[in-house]
């Protein structure tokens, strides 16, 4: 990291470390939340807009008699694209199959690393959704413990706060605060996450988003915790009725520039451009997930209809799809207590409906849902929005 990188406006101090390369020869110590920031006026425009796209977002769900049929193929899209942000890419389809029989990797090189570590991220996108655990220190030590359950990097004490100096980057490009300062840091997130401050929610979210990202207070798992944490203090913050709106798409994309602003509030307190970037990003994602959810209801109206005179168990299969879009005669057995040839009928029957495919190359009887996985992995970036004239 070079020193000469921070300029007198930086948002915290340097301080020398022993001994070492020339590229860690310093670490930075962030300020105390909040920041010495004032809000500018010209960034307005684009914060109304970002809460009108989120509350109109969170409008498509909250009335929703089963919210899930949306909120777990949106999970899913997270989970795969947060962890890919950190290098971790799985197919799709195989991820979703080894959801539905999960195990832990044998070896360091063994390729169910990569399943297990978006298994553990969408893991830990439910436990806040799921528990009652406040915004706060242990939280934040729980959702690294999921995360890094039994993965690579698992020796790396999860759920601990690290003890060691860490850097990002070889050579390092940030170098985060020694150890011996996080305790207080830490302690300082904790008050801020708890504590209204007269910013505007959505804001404050970006704010501890990028303090966390700045005090690194683990060895490894940052990025993937930080996200998480994000997507959680916007849900809670913003009174939204789940977590409807993740940026790991968003950040992904614009992966080099968002990494360049974090650094930027860290060497010159560019917290206008910071927050800018963020406020357009909630926007973009608004849009997509709006776009996203239609099109999963539009699927769910539409397998209802061909179902129409169907039994209650198929509608119940169909439902299930939205949770997990890979099915097994052997799921459906279990599930539903039926016989093996009933399950493999059911089946049969919603593949002759067009609504299941058979999914080739599997050691059991495997079926899947084309089109649930086509709203999933669809790019909208450059769709127009149908949204705009209404």
């Amino acid at each position: 990291m070079d020193s000469a990188e921070f300029s007198e406006r930086k948002t915290g101090q340097l301080v020398r470390l022993p001994g070492g390369k020339a590229d860690v020869a310093w670490a930075f110590v962030p300020n105390d939340l909040p920041p010495s920031w004032d809000w500018p006026t010209d960034l307005w425009p684009m914060l109304v807009e970002a809460r009108a796209r989120l509350a109109r977002l969170d409008g498509i769900g909250r009335h929703l008699p089963n919210p899930e049929i949306l909120l777990r193929p949106l999970q899913l899209r997270e989970a795969q694209l947060s962890s890919q942000l950190e290098g971790t890419i799985t197919d799709p389809q195989k991820q979703v199959l080894f959801q539905a029989d999960p195990r832990y990797p044998t070896s360091v090189s063994d390729p169910v690393n990569a399943y297990r570590e978006v298994f553990n991220y969408g893991r830990a996108l439910r436990l806040k959704l799921e528990g009652s655990l406040p915004l706060s220190k242990r939280l934040i030590r729980e959702l690294h413990s999921v995360l890094m359950d039994g993965v690579r990097g698992y020796q790396e004490t999860p759920g601990e706060f690290r003890t060691i100096q860490v850097q990002i980057g070889h050579p390092a490009r940030f170098v985060p605060p020694p150890p011996e300062y996080l305790s207080p840091l830490l302690d300082d997130l904790e008050r801020y996450l708890n504590t209204a401050d007269g910013v505007d929610p959505l804001v404050r979210a970006f704010i501890a988003h990028y303090q966390f990202e700045a005090i690194h207070p683990f060895r490894d798992g940052n990025g993937r915790v930080g996200r998480l944490l994000l997507a959680i203090t916007i849900a809670e913050w913003c009174g939204l009725s789940s977590q409807w709106l993740y940026m790991s798409a968003f950040f992904e994309r614009r992966k080099k520039e968002y990494m360049d602003l974090l650094l930027s509030v860290s060497t010159h307190g560019t917290w206008d451009k910071w927050i800018e970037f963020c406020l357009e990003g909630v926007v973009t994602q608004a849009k997509d997930t709006e776009r996203r959810c239609e099109r999963l209801l539009g699927l769910h109206r539409e397998f209802r209809e061909r179902l129409r005179g169907g039994s209650v168990r198929l509608s119940a299969i169909v439902d299930g799809l939205f949770d997990a879009p890979v099915v097994t005669v052997t799921n459906v057995k279990s599930a539903f207590r039926v016989t093996y040839p009933t399950a493999r009928a059911d089946l049969d029957k919603l593949e002759g409906l067009g609504i299941l495919k058979p999914l080739p190359n599997t050691p059991v009887i495997t079926y899947y849902c084309d089109p649930i996985f086509e709203v999933i992995n669809a790019d909208f970036a450059d769709d127009e929005d149908p949204t705009a004239q209404s």
